[in-house]
């Protein structure tokens, strides 16, 4: 596991809290695995799927119901993040406020790391 023992990887506000436990209730599911991988305009994406069974190697949060799984390739670079969950009057999503973050596309779809080797 990467980070600093006895703190959470990533912190999940109480509204991206209810709506993951509404998700995973709604679709039978034990947890939400975030994860990132190559991809975008800025160079790296987040990643969100349903699982029935988290990895041996995931890092696990759960909060008020919320289980939310940490890849094990995407720790280092989610360590300190908030997830929060927000709804506008156009759309509802999540959002990942992350301190690691050097860079974001203009559509928050894409994100660069800091100290992460181009290409």
């Amino acid at each position: 596991m990467f980070g600093i023992p006895g703190k959470q990887a990533v912190t999940i506000t109480d509204k991206a809290a209810a709506q993951i436990a509404k998700l995973m209730d709604k679709g039978g599911h034990s947890g939400l695995r975030i994860g990132v991988k190559k991809g975008g305009c800025a160079g790296m994406e987040y990643t969100m799927e349903y699982v029935d069974e988290a990895d041996p190697n995931d890092e696990v949060v759960e909060q008020d119901g919320a289980r939310v799984l940490i890849a094990p390739m995407a720790q280092m670079f989610l360590f300190g993040t908030e997830i929060d969950y927000e709804v506008s009057l156009l759309e509802a999503g999540f959002k990942f406020n992350n301190p690691n973050v050097a860079e974001a596309c203009g559509c928050g779809e894409s994100i660069s790391f800091k100290d992460m080797p181009a290409g």
